[in-house]
């Protein structure tokens, strides 16, 4: 299987009076998670693996990775302590991906009070219907049947996170497919407080997958999407048992009924995931009477080759993956005080790039009224 590919788009940026010269035509990146459980299979080759790529791979200048505390509050209101717990989950799952606090930041939403400032701004550059209209908040809020009594938190959730872009100046987002209509929103917020407020903002790009199939993890039962809410994940987390329950569970074929049978792929969610994780050094190791991928294909198609030990292989696959992020896990397991410290420091950090910016941003919209020499002078000589 060919490596998955990172396909990242340098561009020219305006000068402007307000972005520091100094970050013109530089790359940073900002993504980050919701902390509503622990981050899954969907999330790994969706954007996590990309994120451990590009941090050792790609030519940027910084790297900001957020837990979105705030924007997770927005559907679970009721229930603060689900978020509570899951913020340092999430954190374990980051590191024991690999993830490097040494080359990234990451930060805690809730803590950088300019994100909730500059969203206030933000909001009135933006419409309740365009906000309705946006594709993923559509289908979020019917997900969580919002539909009758739906919270202002969670529909302007996408002006919160253009916000949450913007304040870093991000000009490169790795996100899954779904997220696209997120990135479009705040491309539009950006150029409409640049037109009314002059050139402030990059607008920033997305980072997909080069493999379509990894853009969107289908779930073990066949639904479109692997989902923490719908119960379909496999968990990066997941013990040895935990993994082999939920894989011979997984969906395939359902007229595939014996083992002579000709089966298809088209939409067996084994061969979608051994698409994506199964390599040729995994047929010399795990399954040496076939060459590659295509082979165990034509044998299943044909027929003779049953569901079971395509399982079985798939198994074996996964936690080749999984078995070294369970051991770098079960590091940082055994101290968190060093993984409290490590979102404490980077959340420091991220506090003072996001004040530097407000006062960008202050100043722009000409709200800096202490600061403003000229304001104070004019005014002077108004009541002279």
């Amino acid at each position: 299987m060919p490596t998955l590919q990172v396909r990242i788009i340098r561009w020219k940026v305006t000068p402007s009076p307000f972005l520091n010269k100094e970050e013109i035509l530089k790359d940073i990146i900002l993504t980050g998670d919701r902390p509503t459980g622990r981050l899954h299979l969907g999330h790994y080759v969706g954007s996590l693996r990309n994120r451990v790529r590009m941090q050792e791979e790609a030519n940027y200048d910084r790297m900001y990775v957020m837990i979105a505390d705030s924007q997770a509050l927005t559907d679970n209101f009721d229930n603060p302590g689900k978020i509570r717990e899951n913020l340092i989950e999430v954190a374990l799952d980051y590191l024991s991906v690999g993830l490097d606090p040494n080359k990234v930041t990451f930060f805690v939403q809730s803590q950088v009070e300019e994100l909730t400032e500059l969203t206030f701004y933000f909001l009135n550059l933006v419409s309740l219907s365009r906000l309705e209209r946006n594709p993923t908040v559509k289908a979020e809020i019917k997900l969580r049947n919002f539909e009758t009594s739906l919270p202002a938190g969670f529909i302007i959730y996408p002006v919160s996170q253009a916000a949450d872009i913007l304040l870093f100046d991000a000009n490169i987002v790795p996100v899954g497919e779904d997220q696209e209509p997120m990135l479009e929103q705040a491309r539009e917020i950006a150029r409409s407080f640049n037109n009314i407020y002059g050139e402030t903002f990059i607008e920033p790009k997305a980072v997909l997958p080069e493999e379509k199939i990894a853009r969107r993890m289908p779930g073990i039962d066949g639904a479109a999407k692997m989902s923490k809410s719908l119960g379909n994940a496999i968990y990066l987390a997941d013990d040895k048992k935990t993994l082999k329950k939920k894989v011979m569970s997984m969906y395939t074929d359902p007229d595939h009924i014996n083992i002579d049978d000709p089966g298809k792929i088209e939409g067996n969610i084994v061969f979608t995931y051994l698409d994506v994780f199964a390599k040729d050094s995994h047929f010399e190791r795990f399954l040496p009477e076939y060459e590659n991928l295509d082979a165990l294909k034509a044998h299943y198609k044909r027929g003779g080759l049953g569901d079971v030990k395509c399982k079985k292989f798939l198994i074996k696959v996964l936690e080749d993956e999984l078995e070294p992020i369970r051991q770098r896990r079960a590091q940082y397991e055994k101290d968190l005080d060093s993984v409290f410290k490590i979102l404490e420091e980077g959340t420091k950090k991220a506090r003072e790039k996001g004040r530097s910016k407000i006062e960008e941003v202050k100043k722009a919209m000409g709200i800096n009224y202490f600061e403003d020499k000229d304001l104070i002078k004019f005014l002077e000589e108004k009541y002279k």
